[in-house]
């Protein structure tokens, strides 16, 4: 999982970076855990745009991820590593024994021919998913629920991780990725290892195509739009905009957001780091 320069044979080249997909081993999905996925283009169901910059790109095809790793003690052979336009880590294909594919976020390290399995019992090995009562303290996991049985919450994107720190009666103490400490049940799920392609942090588009690809059309600056379109708009000339903030005018850059009264911040041990 590497990533290459390209030479500046375009002025588009000059600058990209881009992954090398080694890893990849198939090129074609399984047929069976795919559907068709339809774009927005940023519009509700009456037509009215909602999210604004979103449009355009690259047909896409969606690929039914395991999150929840429910088919416990029974083994499962990864068969494929595979590029997934949905999301930027890498997933596997898995058979079971019993004839049934999935596919799952693959892991950093998972090897085609290798074997997984789920639930107790299960060896606290990269690829296999435990109830975080029996992970070792210290091990780094990912895709972990936040209920029981919900499905893989936490800890899904390329090269992220949670770091199980603790464990005191029926919660664990898990470090996040963006370091906030916070307890969660010990009968949640969560697979170990790091998730794959922690390279892609490293790419660069090289040109403004490339967002267009992905579905991102051009965003504009608050600052240069008008008094009715933003709150950072108007004035004469470059002006500053002032204070940061939303177009609905909340402040941006270290207001707090969050409900004071909210029921889980009491599993929250330390709040992430600025």
């Amino acid at each position: 999982m590497a990533v290459r320069k390209l030479k500046p044979t375009t002025p588009g080249q000059r600058h990209k970076v881009a992954s090398t997909f080694e890893e990849i081993t198939a090129s074609k999905p399984e047929k069976s855990l795919v559907k068709g996925i339809k774009k927005t283009g940023g519009r509700n169901n009456t037509g009215k745009m909602t999210m604004r910059y979103i449009g355009g790109g690259h047909k896409r095809k969606y690929r039914i991820i395991d999150f929840k790793r429910n088919k416990d003690g029974v083994d499962a052979t990864v068969k494929t590593i595979e590029y997934d336009p949905n999301r930027n880590a890498r997933i596997a294909l898995v058979e079971y024994t019993d004839g049934e594919k999935r596919y799952i976020i693959a892991p950093k390290g998972i090897e085609v021919g290798q074997t997984i399995v789920s639930g107790k019992k299960a060896a606290p090995n990269v690829g296999n998913t435990l109830f975080l009562s029996e992970v070792p303290l210290g091990t780094l996991v990912h895709n972990i629920e936040m209920r029981p049985g919900q499905g893989g919450l936490i800890a899904r994107s390329a090269g992220s991780y949670a770091q199980l720190v603790a464990r005191e009666g029926k919660y664990a103490t898990l470090k996040m990725p963006s370091s906030e400490i916070r307890m969660v049940l010990t009968t949640c799920k969560a697979t170990i290892g790091v998730v794959s392609n922690s390279d892609h942090s490293l790419e660069v588009g090289g040109k403004a195509g490339r967002s267009r690809w992905l579905g991102r059309r051009p965003r504009t600056r608050p600052v240069v739009m008008n008094p009715v379109d933003h709150p950072m708009g108007g004035g004469e000339g470059r002006a500053t905009g002032g204070h940061p903030r939303s177009r609905k005018g909340t402040p941006a850059k270290g207001y707090k957001t969050r409900y004071k009264k909210k029921a889980s911040s009491k599993y929250i041990v330390e709040r992430r780091k600025k």
